[in-house]
């Protein structure tokens, strides 16, 4: 069993794998945690779906938070006596980054990019709804080449509440109508419905850009990430909702490297 751990920003996703199927999967907070508390909650996790340290034989890592890197990296070695494969630079990812500084590059990014085009190998837009919401592009030769990263749902909101006196903190959910009857109503239509608009228009433009470029008219769009569910049945340019992208990747870029 492969144990793959996607650490973003905001939440981290680990996932129990076996022959590229995700058999179970946790989100659990993004937080800095020494070695022994890491290790702990690993195995919590895994006791509760019966699952022995020894039955795990690999682990799989993308971290964006390099300062919970070192904590995962070692209780992986300690409670599970494995080495962690960390996705970074040098790997063998089968993909040739197209990017002014391939370095910059953020790990979840080239994952779920992995993940899409092994899945859907045409040209391909990866929208991933994390802390950022992330837009990654595809050629039709499997080459990467960029995208756009605007603000998340939560960091927009949050913003909202700080930067205003007297608008209250609210969860943000879909309204049926854009035309609110209160406070609250007309803040979750404008934060819901005005994403939809940007993710919609974004992602029009990177398949039109695309196009142009692939001379090709067919370009999928695939989401990923926490509020992919949500945000994806209202956006028309979103082909195909898979929430574990991710994690599909990071098997992948295991087996590549294995």
């Amino acid at each position: 069993m492969l144990l793959v751990i996607d650490v973003g920003n905001s939440n981290t996703v680990i996932g129990a794998m076996n022959n590229g199927e995700v058999k179970f999967r946790w989100r659990i907070t993004t937080e800095s945690r020494t070695t022994d508390e890491f290790g702990m909650l690993l195995l919590s996790l895994l006791r509760f779906r019966g699952i022995e340290t020894t039955d795990v034989t690999g682990v799989c890592v993308s971290c964006v938070v390099p300062s919970v890197l070192y904590a995962i990296e070692k209780a992986s070695k300690r409670y599970l006596d494995v080495d962690a494969f960390v996705v970074g630079k040098g790997i063998k990812t089968g993909m040739k980054i197209c990017t002014d500084n391939p370095k910059q590059i953020g790990a979840d990014r080239i994952v779920n990019a992995v993940a899409a085009y092994r899945r859907y190998p045409q040209t391909l837009v990866v929208v991933d709804f994390g802390t950022a919401t992330t837009l990654d592009c595809v050629n039709a030769k499997g080459q990467y080449l960029g995208g756009s990263i605007s603000p998340g749902f939560k960091i927009s909101s949050d913003a909202l509440f700080v930067r205003t006196a007297k608008l209250p903190k609210v969860e943000v959910e879909r309204t049926d109508s854009v035309i609110g009857k209160n406070t609250i109503h007309s803040m979750q239509a404008g934060m819901f419905w005005g994403y939809v608009g940007l993710v919609n228009e974004l992602a029009r433009r990177c398949k039109e850009e695309l196009r142009a470029l692939d001379a090709v008219e067919d370009v999928k769009c695939i989401a990923t990430g926490g509020l992919a569910n949500l945000v994806g049945s209202d956006c028309h340019e979103i082909d195909f909702v898979e929430q574990n992208l991710t994690l599909f990747g990071l098997w992948d870029l295991y087996q590549l490297n294995a």
